[in-house]
């Protein structure tokens, strides 16, 4: 990000002020002023020379000194160059399924929890993919598109942020969310698809299958990568229910049982990794950003941003903050 001056040579103005103040010293340029002295024949003539009135005449100029930097500024109109980077040929196309059931609140992962350690994988993998588009599926009792393939990173990451534990109930529809992923993706022309699954159980609800789903991404060529989030033992856990607002806190008799998850990889001759500690998820992390890796061709494009309004609404401001306290408060006829 770089910032220019369309008309560099405005900001040559910026001489007239110490030439101005030049001037002024040797008494050759001075104010324009007409005396208007009230008194009577035997009086002395009005004089304010009190705080107020020096505070008021150094707010002043420094008021005129800041109209006149705003307006050289916008005259030389200041530009913001934002390079983009936009591709001209289509990237992978990458689904997570990301489980929020209850059990994803247990704080075994680091120092968070296991939804919020998913959440911060899928956002390191999604930043190292940025030609890649980008669907999300959240799954627990059912499974719901939040968002479809798509380039828009701001949508994704707000929709991602947005996942609680416990919004869609107590469950974990694996088969459900893994069918809803491929149904989407099949749809895409991407030379690359794939679907990364983060869950910490096995498949207790829903209507389909999870091996089932597997074989389904298998004959759409879709690949499959299924993180597994969690440890075994009693682990502390604590959330609020979105719902009625309750707060569960306490420890969590964790079962995790790896093997049955891997077998659903296995069915789809995709990837396990089994998750027990943050450097395992970014190591996982890492191994499924080089997997779905695609070289794409792309071209370079300045987003500009222009600053001379915002600089010219000061200048502005500026002079009619030095009117009103020459005209309505020192009451000055020029």
């Amino acid at each position: 990000m770089t910032i220019e001056f369309e008309n560099p040579a405005a900001l040559f103005l910026f001489l007239a002020i110490p030439v101005v103040y030049v001037l002024r010293c040797m008494k050759i340029l001075s104010r324009i002023s007409l005396p208007l002295n009230l008194s009577d024949w035997n009086g002395g003539n009005f004089k304010w020379n009190g705080t107020a009135r020096t505070v008021l005449y150094a707010l002043e100029k420094i008021l005129c000194a800041c109209f006149f930097v705003c307006l050289v500024l916008a005259y030389a109109n200041p530009v913001r160059h934002k390079p983009q980077k936009l591709y001209a040929s289509k990237g992978a196309s990458l689904v997570f399924v990301i489980d929020a059931s209850p059990s994803m609140a247990a704080k075994d992962i680091g120092a968070v929890c296991r939804l919020e350690a998913a959440k911060n994988a899928i956002a390191a993998l999604a930043e190292a993919n940025e030609g890649a588009e980008l669907g999300l599926v959240e799954m627990a009792e059912n499974a719901v598109l939040l968002v479809p393939p798509t380039m828009d990173r701001t949508l994704f990451f707000s929709r991602l942020n947005s996942i609680t534990v416990g919004e869609l109930g107590d469950g974990t529809a694996i088969g459900t969310g893994l069918a809803c992923a491929v149904y989407h993706l099949e749809k895409t022309s991407a030379p690359r698809k794939s679907i990364v699954l983060m869950t910490d159980g096995e498949n207790n609800s829903g209507t389909v299958h999870p091996h089932t789903a597997a074989r389904l991404a298998l004959s759409k060529n879709i690949s499959l990568y299924i993180l597994g989030i969690g440890t075994k033992g009693s682990v502390p856990l604590e959330y609020a229910d979105p719902k009625t607002h309750r707060v569960y806190s306490g420890y969590l008799e964790s079962n995790f049982d790896a093997e049955s998850i891997s077998k659903i990889a296995a069915e789809a001759n995709g990837s396990f990794f089994e998750i027990e500690s943050l450097p395992s998820l970014f190591q996982a992390i890492s191994s499924v950003s080089k997997s779905e890796s695609v070289v794409q061709s792309y071209y370079m494009k300045n987003q500009d941003t222009f600053y001379y309004a915002y600089f010219l609404s000061a200048a502005v401001l500026f002079a009619v903050l030095v009117w009103i306290i020459r005209r309505a408060v020192l009451r000055e006829v020029l």
